[in-house]
């Protein structure tokens, strides 16, 4: 195995090189096969592990640029400033304005999390309340919770300007769309071209209701354009 200077510069030329790792290339790296010193080595520079994938990639701790929910993907993995998957969602259950349903955690989380979901509300790590039909996973403090559940009750079912109501799918697909589009707030008409792009039909109302009701400023100007 590398002694111990040698392993922090060649794990810091690897990550710089590859950005996440797996433990295949750390083991290739440090010339061993012991998990143990390969983590010891890791613990002296720093590092992250996925939440998703069970856990199995790397990536110095330096080198995440975690978004406002203290997440961050790269090529399909995530990171989080929370680390574990169960940790992540507790932390944005109990974080959120108005809760987060099933559907919208696994659109924030790019993963299945009915299990985990499951686990965390029988063991009161984080609440549960049904609205509208829905589960909506809140805290699990109970005034905190109250709040949640009163700041959702105000957004569903969400009414258009026009009159027409906008389904909750309907609200799920144009949220998907700004989050895919990450940091840059992209324009009502920009969510509408790419969901048209889906084959799926939308309003131009009905879009800008959404964002309207959640809070994103529709006025602001961004580095895409409409064209």
């Amino acid at each position: 195995m590398l002694n111990t200077e040698s392993s922090k510069q060649a794990l810091k030329r690897l990550c710089r090189k590859h950005i996440v790792v797996n433990l295949q290339q750390l083991s290739n790296t440090l010339n061993t096969s012991s998990r143990m010193s390969i983590f010891r080595r890791l613990q002296m520079i720093g590092y992250c592990s996925s939440f998703t994938h069970k856990g199995a990639y790397y990536t110095l701790s330096n080198i995440p640029q975690f978004d406002d929910r203290g997440l961050w993907f790269f090529q399909g993995i995530g990171f989080s400033r929370s680390n574990t998957l169960k940790a992540t969602v507790i932390k944005l259950a109990e974080s959120s304005e108005a809760g987060y349903t099933h559907r919208e955690m696994e659109m924030i989380l790019h993963i299945r999390v009915h299990n985990t979901l499951l686990i965390l509300v029988r063991k009161n790590l984080i609440g549960r309340k049904r609205i509208d039909k829905q589960f909506v996973y809140c805290s699990a403090n109970p005034q905190t919770a109250d709040r949640q559940v009163s700041k959702r009750s105000e957004q569903v079912p969400l009414e258009s300007d026009s009159g027409t109501t906008v389904s909750e799918g309907m609200i799920i697909e144009v949220l998907l769309e700004v989050i895919r589009a990450g940091k840059v707030l992209i324009s009502p008409v920009i969510v509408k071209k790419r969901l048209l792009a889906r084959q799926i039909t939308v309003n131009i109302t009905h879009v800008e209701q959404v964002y309207k009701q959640y809070g994103f400023d529709t006025e602001k100007k961004n580095s895409l354009s409409a064209s």
